[in-house]
């Protein structure tokens, strides 16, 4: 097996998912975003719509590459190689690590969806992950029936393993201080930065946990 991909000093900090129902807004939202600290974002779409997704995410490359933000997609292999990203996130159902290392080459970044699950991060590992995703750890809009996880897994992989750690699922700046003290070099967040009533100063109440 191939070892793990040992630390990438990029993977700390806001982790921001995009969110298709900002429509037009998206790209406006996302400078927003990255101007209160963003460091990684992720572009996520899951619609069929082929040649809106190819449009934003060559936007998004253009945006994050300007600002020396990463840029990962979720899910498609083959968008990432089509727009120049990062790297690729990838969830239970999204295909295999090696396959994915395969198109995208030894320096791709590619993270992994662990949930709660200790198994599967030690698969990640093994398999050459950049880092490891675990949540939810609380309630969460976006996937409200997502799996429950506690800050003790984040403790117990940050002893086994030197990846950047990913914590994601209803995150805030008051309790992601509690994920950060157990483990979580990176926050993933949604709706608590793309919705707010001020985008870049929610970023920021965020980056200040670093």
């Amino acid at each position: 097996m191939p070892p793990s991909a040992g630390r990438d000093p990029r993977l700390s900090g806001l982790y921001l998912l995009t969110d298709p129902r900002l429509g037009d807004a998206l790209l406006s939202t996302v400078r927003a975003a990255i101007d209160g600290g963003v460091r990684v974002l992720q572009y996520r779409d899951k619609s069929a719509d082929a040649e809106r997704r190819l449009a934003e995410a060559l936007a998004l490359r253009s945006i994050t590459a300007d600002a020396g933000v990463l840029f990962l997609i979720n899910d498609d292999v083959a968008l990432a190689q089509a727009v120049g990203a990062d790297g690729v996130h990838l969830g239970r159902s999204d295909g295999s690590l090696a396959a994915a290392r395969a198109v995208l080459g030894a320096q791709a970044v590619i993270g992994m969806s662990c949930y709660n699950e200790w198994s599967r991060a030690e698969a990640a590992v093994h398999a050459g992950a950049n880092y490891l995703a675990f949540g939810a750890f609380f309630p969460s809009q976006i996937k409200p029936e997502a799996v429950q996880a506690e800050p003790e897994l984040l403790r117990r992989a940050r002893a086994a393993w030197d990846l950047p750690l990913c914590a994601i699922g209803g995150i805030t700046p008051d309790n992601g201080a509690v994920l950060r003290a157990a483990g979580a070099d990176l926050l993933a967040v949604i709706s608590a930065v793309l919705f707010a009533k001020n985008v870049t100063q929610a970023a920021r109440a965020f980056a200040q946990l670093w």
